[in-house]
C-alpha cells in the first residue's frame, strides 16, 4: 500500500537480529554496562550480510554479529539500527558503492498482469497439540517449525567508512506452510547471497530461494524443495494484549540454534526509524531479541505464531520488536497460492489523528487519518512529535531528518527513503487516490466500515486488503461528510 504517514521522531539506535555465521574461534563475549575500546557495531535481525532495502520499504536491520575481520554499522536516519540480529562473519574487500540487490523472485509467479484476490493460505502438515501456558510443551510443538537461514556471500557496507565486505549471516525463519515456505525477515536474506541454506531441527539442510520480498515492510518469504514439513500455528495479533506472555524461538548468535526466551508484550503499536524510512505497527517485548533471532517467531502463551522477531533498541536492554503476524498473513496467502507477493496502494500521505494533532492543527475530530497539507507536515516533521499510538516521543523531541520531510510512511509501515529537497503533494500523482479525487485537507475516518483510530490506524486497516481491490472510504471534508469508492492499485517496489 502506498498510504504514506508522516514520520515526525527522531531514531534511536535499534538493532537487527541478524547473527553472521560463527568462526570456529569461541565467540567474544561482551558486558552490555560497559563502554567498549572501539564500538561494536551490529547488523539487524537478518542472517545476512548487509541490509539493503529497497526504497520505501523500511526493513529495521537484524543485529549481525560480526567477525574480527571487518565490522559494519547500520544506521537508521540519525542513529544505529539494531534488530533482532543476523550473525555475521564479514571479510574485507576494496571499498566502493554498493548497487541495491535484486530481490530473487520465483519466475513462475512473479510480475502477475492482475494480482489474484486473496485466498486463504493452502492447509499445511498437522502440528502437534501445543500446551496451553506450558513453554516446554510449546517448544516441543513448534520448534520443528523454526529454521536457521544461512546466506552465504552477502555484501554489506560500512556507512561511517564506505568499505565493503563480504561474508555469511545466519539469521532465523519459520514454516508456514508444509509445501516448504518459509517466513522470515527481509534483512535475513538481503546483500545479493550467492547461496541460501535452510537448517531443521532434525539435522536436514535445504538449498533456498527467495521466493518474494514485501514492498511494505521488513519480510521475506523462502522456499525450500520439500513437502510434508512442519509447521507451525498462526495466530491472531489483533487480539494481543499487553502484559501478556511472549515466547521467542531462534537462533541467538547463529551458534545457538533452536533457543527459547520467554517475557511478555510490552507495548503496541510501535513506531520506530530505520534507515530506508519507519516501521509502524510494530509489538514491542521484553522477551530477548539477540542477533540470529530475526525473522524468527514471537508465540502467545498457545504457542501461535503472533509476530516475526525484527529490531531491538541498541542502547537499552529488553526493547525488542516484532512485525504483527497480521500484517504478514496477506502474503502468507499470495504465497501459499502460488503468488507473487503484492501490496494494495492508496497514494496518500496522511497523519494519523490524535488530540495533540487535532489541537495543533485545529481538526474538526479526534480520530482518523489526514491527508495533511504539505506545509502542515513540514512543519509536523519539524516539530518532532511522535506518532506513536501509545501518545509517546521516544526520541525526545529531535527531528532525525532535519527539519527535511521524508516521502512519508507506507500505511504499511514503510517510509520513504532519503529527504525531500522541496514540498511534494500528499497526493502521489497517478495514484488510485488522484484517480478518486482525494485532496489535502481531507481526513478519512473509515475504510469499508472500519472506523479509523489509534488501534485501527489506515496502514493497519490497508495492510489487511488486496490489490485490485474496490474500497469505500468514508471522507471529512470542509465539515461536510462523504463517500469515495475506488480501487486499490499494487504498491510500486520503488516506494
Amino acid at each position: 500500500m502506498d498510504d504514506f504517514r508522516t514520520p515526525a521522531q527522531a531514531p534511536e539506535p535499534w538493532d537487527r537480529a541478524t547473527a553472521p555465521a560463527p568462526e570456529p574461534a569461541a565467540p567474544t563475549w561482551s558486558v552490555p554496562a560497559a563502554t567498549p575500546a572501539a564500538p561494536t557495531w551490529t547488523v539487524p535481525a537478518a542472517a545476512a550480510a548487509v541490509e539493503t532495502t529497497s526504497p520505501g520499504a523500511s526493513t529495521p536491520k537484524a543485529r549481525r554479529s560480526i567477525g574480527p575481520a571487518f565490522v559494519l554499522t547500520a544506521v537508521v536516519a540519525a542513529a544505529a539500527l539494531s534488530s533482532g540480529g543476523t550473525y555475521l562473519v564479514v571479510n574485507a574487500t576494496a571499498a566502493h558503492q554498493l548497487a541495491t540487490p535484486n530481490p530473487v523472485v520465483n519466475p513462475a509467479v512473479a510480475n502477475p498482469a492482475t494480482p489474484a484476490a486473496p485466498v486463504t493460505p493452502a492447509n499445511p502438515a498437522p502440528a502437534p497439540a501445543v500446551g496451553q501456558g506450558s513453554i516446554p510443551d510449546i517448544v516441543k510443538a513448534v520448534s520443528p517449525a523454526v529454521v536457521t537461514i544461512t546466506a552465504e556471500n552477502v555484501t554489506e557496507t560500512d556507512p561511517t567508512t564506505g568499505q565493503t565486505a563480504q561474508g555469511t549471516a545466519t539469521g532465523s525463519g519459520v514454516i508456514f506452510d508444509a509445501n516448504g515456505l518459509i517466513l522470515t525477515n527481509h534483512h535475513v536474506v538481503a546483500g545479493n547471497p550467492s547461496k541460501l541454506t535452510v537448517h531443521l531441527v532434525d539435522g536436514r539442510d535445504l538449498d533456498a530461494t527467495v521466493y518474494g520480498v514485501d514492498t511494505l515492510t521488513d519480510l521475506a518469504i523462502v522456499k525450500v524443495d520439500a513437502t510434508g514439513l512442519p509447521t507451525a500455528p498462526i495466530g491472531d495479533s489483533s487480539t494481543i494484549q499487553v502484559g501478556q506472555q511472549a515466547i521467542a524461538i531462534g537462533s541467538p548468535l547463529g551458534t545457538f540454534t533452536d533457543s527459547v526466551t520467554s517475557g511478555i508484550i510490552s507495548a503496541v503499536g510501535r513506531t520506530i526509524p530505520v534507515d530506508s524510512g519507519t516501521l509502524t505497527n510494530l509489538i514491542q517485548t521484553d522477551t530477548a531479541i539477540n542477533p540470529g533471532n530475526s525473522g524468527g517467531p514471537l508465540l502467545d502463551p498457545s504457542g501461535k505464531v503472533i509476530g516475526i522477531n525484527t529490531a531491538v533498541a541498541g542502547q537499552a536492554q529488553n526493547i525488542g520488536f516484532a512485525i504483527p503476524i497480521n500484517i504478514a498473513k496477506p502474503l502468507l496467502a499470495q504465497a501459499s497460492a502460488g503468488q507473487a507477493l503484492a501490496r494494495p496502494w492508496l497514494g496518500v500521505q496522511f497523519q494519523t489523528i490524535d488530540a495533540a494533532l487535532q489541537k495543533a492543527n485545529n481538526l474538526p475530530v479526534d480520530k482518523g487519518a489526514w491527508i495533511s497539507t504539505t506545509d502542515a507536515s513540514q512543519s509536523q516533521s519539524q516539530s518532532g512529535q511522535g506518532q506513536d499510538p501509545n501518545g509517546q516521543d521516544p526520541f525526545g523531541g529531535q527531528d532525525p531528518f532535519g527539519g527535511q520531510l521524508p516521502n512519508g510512511q507506507d500505511p504499511f509501515g514503510q517510509g520513504g527513503q532519503g529527504q525531500a529537497t522541496q514540498p511534494q503533494s500528499a497526493i502521489v500523482a497517478g495514484s488510485p487516490a488522484e484517480a478518486a479525487g482525494l485532496k489535502e485537507g481531507d481526513i478519512i475516518t473509515a475504510v469499508d466500515g472500519t472506523t479509523l483510530d489509534a488501534s485501527h490506524p489506515l496502514d493497519l486497516v490497508m495492510s489487511q486488503l488486496s490489490p485490485g481491490q474496490n474500497v469505500t472510504l468514508q471522507i471529512l471534508r470542509d465539515g461536510q461528510s462523504t463517500t469515495v469508492s475506488l480501487t486499490l492499485g499494487t504498491r510500486p517496489s520503488t516506494l
